[in-house]
């Protein structure tokens, strides 16, 4: 008879490894606790436990306190049994407090630090924040890590390309990021940020929140897609009748940024070869009219690229990059590997030019 392995238990180790590096940098700030306030620091340290704060909030009713001798869970009555059953691998205890008395929280982790410095990610009441060091590590992602994002990534993939191949021109751009985002749900994926516009809004807004109107000629669908912490970014965009006849101009644009994503190349380094590239094609400015994006992991981006962030690029990171211009976009999740970068939100079915020895998604000509 085969035995199914416990979910939680199998992701012990890699929380095991995390809170390793938790103490590591408590013991370097010769500070007492680390207080984590942020649904995707829990899930970074959790391997994978998904908490999920009201919509608007960064933060929820459940905080992760790490001291040298304990990793604790502080949580409500509400969370706390589902949270041990289904959220936070073994090796965490729990200190549960009633929602109404929240304060016992406060006054717990002040024990538990022994009078020494709190670090915390949303830094208050005299916290201090993180390290920069650990900042960075959570960014270069683990083998476990590595594997959970390839399967999401080519889910969401798969979600976005149903949602826009039942695409029809009188549907209204709520229509499609609803639909967009009922197929990622199927997949067990929660659509962070929808992002849907028709031909007419495409060409006036960089960020479309989906609208009322209609989609006419052509749709692009942009999605945020959130599971076990991580996020997955791409943009995907149909046509019915002509595609634009600029697409592939983007894509070599596109190119010259990927092309500079090395390890030991720095973020802006990235965003130069962006720059340098509008300017080839003849679009100096379009550089200015939107976020480029940057590494990806536990945030949509964990650290934007730009004509000043230094941040050296490492083997194991993700990256998230969305150029465009004149009204069309593109973005996929890659992740830095020994041979290079691996496009995790490729979508095999979907049609694609190899542009620069990638696979790059084209406009689905729909009639």
């Amino acid at each position: 008879m085969s035995v199914t392995a416990d979910p939680l238990a199998l992701r012990g180790a890699e929380a095991a490894a995390k809170l390793a590096l938790l103490r590591e940098a408590l013991a370097q700030a010769g500070a007492g606790a680390i207080r984590l306030r942020g649904e995707d620091w829990f899930a970074w340290a959790t391997a994978g436990g998904q908490v999920l704060a009201p919509g608007g909030c960064e933060t929820g009713s459940v905080e992760l306190l790490v001291t040298a001798d304990e990793a604790c869970v502080l949580t409500d009555e509400v969370e706390a049994e589902r949270l041990r059953r289904e959220e936070a691998p073994p090796g965490f205890t729990y200190h549960i407090a009633p929602w109404t008395d929240t304060e016992l929280h406060e006054t717990y982790a002040l024990g538990a630090a022994g009078g020494r410095a709190v670090l915390s990610d949303h830094p208050h009441n005299g916290d201090q924040p993180l390290p920069a060091s650990l900042k960075l590590r959570r960014m270069v992602l683990g083998q476990e890590e590595q594997e959970r994002y390839r399967t999401l990534g080519r889910a969401a993939a798969e979600a976005i390309g149903e949602a826009l191949r039942a695409a029809r021109p009188d549907w209204t751009e709520y229509q499609l990021a609803g639909e967009g985002a009922r197929a990622l749900l199927r997949r067990g994926i929660q659509p962070a940020l929808m992002l849907a516009a028709g031909e007419r809004r495409s060409a006036q807004w960089r960020r479309p929140t989906p609208s009322h109107d209609a989609l006419g000629a052509r749709a692009t669908l942009a999605c945020c897609a959130r599971r076990h912490g991580l996020v997955a970014r791409l943009s995907r965009s149909v046509s019915f009748g002509a595609a634009p006849g600029t697409q592939q101009e983007l894509l070599r644009l596109e190119a010259t940024g990927l092309d500079a994503v090395r390890p030991g190349q720095s973020l802006a380094a990235v965003y130069h070869a962006f720059d340098a590239a509008y300017r080839h094609a003849n679009q100096p400015d379009a550089i200015r009219e939107r976020r480029q994006g940057g590494i990806a992991g536990y945030q949509a981006c964990e650290l934007a690229a730009s004509p000043s962030t230094a941040t050296g690029l490492e083997t194991g990171m993700a990256f998230a990059f969305s150029p465009g211009f004149d009204g069309i976009g593109i973005e996929d999740t890659f992740l830095l590997g020994d041979a290079g970068l691996e496009n995790l939100t490729l979508d095999p079915t979907w049609p694609a030019v190899n542009i620069g020895g990638r696979a790059r998604p084209l406009w689905l000509e729909l009639t």
